[in-house]
């Protein structure tokens, strides 16, 4: 692999053009970070790459949840090298057959013995699935596919043999099963699938790496760089992503909160009273020196949530509730009603002190949601809501819907939402669905929309904005 040349337009602009990718992905870097990055690169040895990975994330970022996009970024704009590598006489070769194509039972024993040991070839093996078994013919050229590279060798099958290369002959054969009950054989495990991560990674990078040399680092970086959490579409977040979209509740909601603050401060002084001003000014001969202003209300009000907690929209609502209640101080009170088929108050496993990593699957357990068939019934939920809880939404409250408004082909009961919006002071609905599909289908959102103001929310970043904008003053 050619070591990487310096780029023809000099390192200072090539950092610039860095830290413009890393803008247009929403990370926000200033003049001053820019100008620290360039004295990071000055005292650096520009061969050693991690430190200059590491040296540059200190200077550029300000938030933990933006390393891997700038991960994805950093190796985009600052490669391993240009092309194929070059075999070295250490690294090791794929094993082949005798017809020439590649072993994959042999493949696989390889990849697990190098985890096992975590051995430095990892990355020569990485780069050689990549252009051998990752190539494939488009109408562009050679291209390359980290599924295509990882298809047949199935790493997450290789957990096993992985802890057998660690723990080397304590069990003999490769095809012992650890005991489950062993804690050390656990830790082993847990060791083993995070090798295995790192190996698929490295596998993506390559891909990254070697598309972005015939596509341009530009286009790459439009969809093979990991997303923010807060640009992750919660309709088609992963596991993994929801996990890390969870974590930034804390944050999200003190930004919120220091929002909301600011905002407080500004409406402190209140309007100015025109008419109590002017009846002022005539002292002054009817020039209004002392402005009279209304002193604004005093008092926060009630908040009630009512969310779609079904499979299609689960991520959405968990979230929004986890972030709700995390900004439970900013609201007099604040109630949550959960629904899938019927409507059951979950308040209680959010109230102030409680382990809200573990909320949601204690409320799924206890909480009665579902009664007919698990799909949702928005008509159902909101009769059930008005019956049992007619005090819930006063004129004191501020009413948000969660949901995509998809009713299965149910009545949407339009009457009883009607009746509630009027009653409460504010009410808004969030939908996690793109507004282009809203009334499609079994989707009742525009006629729900005709009742209460309906909101696209599909990411993290929306939602801030919304719920922001609602937030009480």
């Amino acid at each position: 692999m050619a070591v990487t040349p310096l780029p023809s337009a000099g390192l200072p602009e090539h950092l610039v053009g860095f830290v413009e990718a890393l803008r247009d992905r929403g990370i926000p870097v200033g003049p001053s970070e820019t100008v620290d990055a360039g004295h990071v690169l000055a005292v650096l040895d520009l061969l050693d790459r991690e430190s200059v990975r590491a040296g540059l994330a200190c200077a550029l970022l300000r938030r933990p949840a933006d390393r891997p996009t700038f991960d994805g970024l950093f190796d985009l704009w600052f490669p391993l090298g240009i092309g194929a590598r070059t075999a070295e006489s250490a690294d090791p070769t794929l094993p082949r057959r005798v017809d020439g194509t590649v072993d994959i039972p042999a493949l696989r024993g390889l990849i697990a013995e190098l985890l096992g040991v975590d051995a430095a070839e990892q990355q020569a093996l990485a780069a050689q699935l990549v252009d051998q078994l990752g190539r494939y013919e488009s109408a562009n050229g050679p291209s390359f596919s980290a599924y295509q590279a990882l298809r047949e060798v199935q790493l997450d099958s290789l957990v096993t043999r992985v802890m057998a290369a660690m723990i080397g002959g304590r069990r003999g054969s490769g095809d012992d099963e650890p005991d489950p009950n062993d804690l050390g054989d656990e830790v082993d495990r847990r060791l083993a699938r995070q090798r295995i991560a790192n190996f698929r990674d490295q596998v993506q990078a390559e891909t990254r790496r070697r598309s972005a040399e015939r596509q341009g680092r530009e286009r790459v970086a439009g969809y093979g760089v990991p997303k923010r959490p807060d640009e992750v579409d919660f309709l088609r977040a992963t596991e993994v992503e929801m996990a890390r979209l969870r974590r930034t509740v804390p944050a999200l909601a003190r930004l919120l909160a220091s929002r909301l603050a600011v905002r407080r401060r500004r409406a402190r002084a209140g309007e100015i009273d025109l008419r109590r001003t002017l009846r002022a000014s005539m002292s002054t001969g009817g020039v209004p020196i002392d402005l009279v202003r209304r002193k604004p209300p005093i008092g926060r009000p009630d908040l009630v949530v009512l969310c779609d907690v079904s499979g299609s929209v689960a991520g959405f609502s968990q979230f929004t509730m986890l972030l709700v209640s995390a900004l439970r101080e900013q609201f007099t009170r604040v109630r949550i009603f959960a629904f899938v088929d019927t409507t059951d108050e979950v308040t209680r496993y959010f109230d102030p002190g409680a382990d809200l990593a573990g909320a949601m699957a204690r409320m799924f357990a206890d909480a009665a949601l579902i009664r007919y068939d698990g799909h949702s019934d928005y008509g159902n939920a909101l009769d059930v809501f008005e019956r049992d809880w007619p005090d819930a939404a006063t004129a004191r409250s501020s009413l948000l819907i969660l949901g995509d408004a998809r009713t299965n082909y149910r009545d949407p009961r339009l009457d009883i939402l009607a009746a509630v919006v009027q009653r409460v002071k504010q009410a808004h609905w969030l939908n996690p669905e793109p507004q282009r599909l809203w009334g499609s289908g079994d989707s009742a959102a525009l006629r729900y929309r005709d009742v209460i103001a309906m909101h696209e929310c599909r990411t993290a970043a929306q939602l801030t904005t919304i719920v922001g904008n609602l937030l009480p003053v």
